[in-house]
């Protein structure tokens, strides 16, 4: 509803006291003194945004400008190497893809007539400094980036980095974020349907916290962030626009916690799932009427952002009269409340002959709304406060033409060393009571341990359309009831593996994830990443970015799987510059989206049946850097990680496909972090069905020991489970693609028998990897 709004008077100008710093008084006091160093603009930004301007900003401009140009918003550091993630997307991996990089989120195609729009970002700084409120509103954040694009939002995930599980500041981390999780989108009703949680001193001041969210629509219904057609109302909606947040996570994500260093901590944003949820079926109301031209939701810089955004992309101008916007604290200056970046708002273009169907629909869900401007055809973004000009700008200086740097970056002097360090030296049990007993140390490890203690305070089921969530590898949800079509979604990433080698560890991130979509049946089709590294202005962390950048960019094209979208959140520094372990392990998080035809074929990853033959798919050899095992057993860390095999992940994915759509496989599993062995333990445990294990055939073909086999971390290898009579087949199918499979054993009883390694119960194992992180967290 519209209602009247009467916000402070424009804030005055430094050292001009009541004086309103208007456009006309900024001409005149070319000298004046503005504090640009502590919102975090280096000295030449702030000369160039004179330059551009042809005088010095006002007070309330420099606030736009310090959000928009901050790294969090601007990409300034890496932008021109994301450029390669569009340089290597060919005419063939653009078949499926309706929308792509550039846009709130990536629109693809999945048949019949259906589209989905996902998207992956951080919500990292905020999540320490406020954990709970950090984490809530990355999730809400997210969700409207989803809304933006004309889609119903289906569900969620979440892929979490926390410090070392016994640290003191660990529990307040992890408990905050888990229940500002939860608590968001339990709200909203959306499913959680994966993701992931680790544990690792590198992050323990600075936690990752990535948030994930899936929509569902039909092809007509896309909508693209632009206002265009001058006479056109700038109307702003949801939630009335508070103190919280100011120059929130784009400052927060753009500088260290460092005391002395150039931004103060902002306050966290505040989030109200409830207003959310009401904003939802608000904006798909609104678009199902037809009542809006462009959308925009408020996230990072707040108005700042949806106003010059949206004028920059529809190449046309703007007018706004910010007393008109709602306020829930009424002493903000217009500095303030453009900065703000309070939650559940968003901003739409709308025809003048429509405004009453718009007024009536947000009135109809108790949504507060307000006309605030109109859009110009002069394509200048201008701003009044009560009568008196304040900013005066050409809106792509702001939201497209920002800064562009070529940070010098350089291959550490530790990154030999480092790599020199081969786990594959160390020391390693050689009987069946050795391997027994790092068996069960691995599988209560933080990091290999049930993940059931967080994944269980989120509703995995609500809406009824999940048909597969964690534990399984990849997370499915069903869009259409009639035929079943759904997809699939994995996130994935080894800091380990790109401390290593950030090129392959990019890859294997992504192999993972395009793995685990396979594994359920579903065929890959494309990528969203969140890129979380440190310090771009440390050569070190900079080299790593781009290494990842170039690997995970050269994967895609041979996967034949485009980046639609994503995130970079770089400054994850808290140590010296230079020095190893200054920074966070680089840490790309890939997320894979896969279409099945009918969700009824989607494969588990435990088995509940006995007498099934268990095969494994792919060839085993001695790669245990950076793996698990060296981890847990020697807290070691060095080597290089497993090779990268993208034709071979490419030929397995065919075989786990083709197993799926022929009903072959009654259950499957990749290998990846804690190998053959933490497969075996999770596909056991998960409905208690217990296995017996032959390891002989393997050892023998892939020339490894007992140990080897178990804890190598080889990629391009999966488990599947098969009737006996159907064994033959998928024999025959991975012998079509080229994929070596031999069999390990027969599903049955209720203990996992391993040659060579001994007998388990599987209710052992299953109090053992269940039982790690209540321990800790309660």
């Amino acid at each position: 509803m519209t209602a009247a709004n009467s916000s402070a008077p424009a804030d005055p100008a430094p050292g001009a006291p009541g004086q309103t710093d208007t456009v006309e008084h900024a001409a005149s006091t070319p000298d004046l003194e503005l504090p640009y160093a502590e919102l975090g603009l280096k000295d030449d930004e702030y000369a160039r945004i004179r330059e551009i301007l042809g005088r010095r900003p006002t007070a309330a401009e420099l606030a736009m400008y310090s959000v928009m140009w901050s790294e969090h918003c601007s990409y300034k550091s890496s932008k021109k190497h994301l450029r390669r993630f569009g340089e290597r997307t060919t005419e063939e991996m653009r078949e499926h893809l309706l929308v792509g990089m550039g846009e709130n989120a990536g629109v693809v195609d999945i048949g019949d007539g259906w589209a989905v729009t996902f998207k992956v970002e951080s919500h990292n700084h905020p999540s320490y400094v406020e954990p709970h409120q950090g984490a809530a509103t990355g999730v809400g954040g997210i969700v409207r980036d989803i809304i933006s694009m004309g889609a119903r939002p289906v569900a969620v995930m979440d892929q979490l980095r926390f410090g070392a599980i016994d640290h003191p500041d660990t529990a307040r981390v992890v408990h905050g974020v888990v229940a500002g999780i939860g608590g968001y989108g339990n709200s909203l009703g959306l499913p959680n349907i994966g993701g992931e949680t680790v544990f690792d001193p590198t992050y323990q001041t600075n936690p990752l916290v990535n948030a994930l969210c899936l929509g569902v629509l039909r092809h007509e219904d896309i909508h693209l962030a632009s206002a265009t057609g001058p006479g056109n109302k700038v109307v702003l909606f949801g939630a009335r626009t508070g103190g919280d947040g100011i120059g929130g996570a784009s400052i927060l994500a753009s500088e260290t916690f460092e005391e002395d260093g150039p931004a103060k901590r902002p306050s966290v944003q505040v989030g109200d799932p409830f207003m959310e949820k009401l904003l939802i079926e608000c904006c798909l109301e609104l678009f199902a009427a037809g009542a809006v031209e462009g959308i925009q939701d408020l996230g990072a810089a707040g108005i700042s952002c949806a106003t010059s955004e949206l004028a920059a992309n529809g190449g046309s101008g703007m007018r706004i009269d910010l007393e008109n916007v709602l306020l829930r604290d009424p002493t903000l200056n217009a500095g303030e409340i453009l900065m703000s970046e309070s939650q559940e708002r968003m901003m739409a273009v709308v025809r003048p002959e429509m405004l009453d169907d718009f007024t009536a629909i947000c009135a109809r869900w108790d949504v507060e709304m307000s006309v605030i401007g109109e859009v110009t055809g002069d394509g200048r973004l201008v701003i009044d406060h009560h009568g008196q000009r304040i900013v005066d700008v050409d809106p792509a200086t702001v939201a497209v033409d920002s800064p562009v740097y070529d940070r010098p970056y350089a291959r550490p002097d530790w990154q030999d060393a480092l790599q020199a360090d081969r786990a594959e030296t160390l020391e390693r049990p050689r009987d069946a009571a050795g391997i027994a007993e790092q068996l069960r140390a691995l599988i209560s490890s933080p990091n290999l341990a049930s993940a059931a203690w967080v994944t269980d305070q989120y509703d995995r089921y609500v809406g009824g359309n999940t048909a597969l969530a964690m534990p399984d590898d990849a997370g499915v949800v069903r869009v259409d009831e009639s035929t079943g079509r759904g997809v699939a979604l994995a996130t994935d990433a080894n800091g380990r593996y790109c401390e290593l080698d950030p090129r392959a560890g990019a890859q294997l991130a992504l192999a993972e994830a395009y793995r685990n979509v396979a594994t359920v049946g579903a065929e890959p089709l494309a990528v969203t990443d969140c890129l979380n590294f440190g310090s771009p202005e440390d050569p070190g962390p900079m080299w790593q970015l781009v290494e990842a950048i170039e690997g995970l960019s050269e994967a895609c094209q041979v996967l034949g799987v485009p980046v639609t979208g994503g995130n970079v959140s770089l400054y994850n520094s808290t140590g010296e510059p230079g020095v190893q372990g200054s920074a966070i392990h680089p840490t790309p998080v890939v997320g894979v989206l896969g279409v099945l035809e009918d969700v009824a074929r989607r494969v588990p990853t435990g088995w509940h049946e006995e007498g099934l033959d268990i095969l494994l798919l792919g060839t085993t050899r001695e790669e245990l850097s950076g793996s698990a095992w060296a981890d847990v057993m020697h807290q070691h860390l060095g080597g290089m990680p497993p090779r990268v095999d993208l034709e071979a992940e490419k030929a397995l994915a065919r075989v786990l496909v083709g197993s799926a759509d022929e009903g072959l496989a009654a259950a499957a599993h990749d290998l990846s972090q804690g190998g053959l062995a933490q497969t075996l333990m999770e596909s056991v445990t998960r409905f208690g069905t217990g296995a017996r294990i032959e390891l002989s055939e393997l050892t023998a073909r892939d020339g490894v020991d007992v140990f080897t086999a178990l804890f190598s971390e080889s990629q391009a290898r999966a488990v599947v489970a098969v009737p006996a009579d159907r064994a033959e087949r998928l024999r025959a199918l991975a012998a079509e693609h080229g994929v070596p499979v031999l069999r390990l054993g027969t599903t049955g009883g209720d203990a996992l028998e391993i040659e060579g390694a001994g007998s388990f119960k599987v209710a052992e194992l299953r109090e053992l990897r269940e039982g790690t992180l209540p321990r800790y967290f309660g």
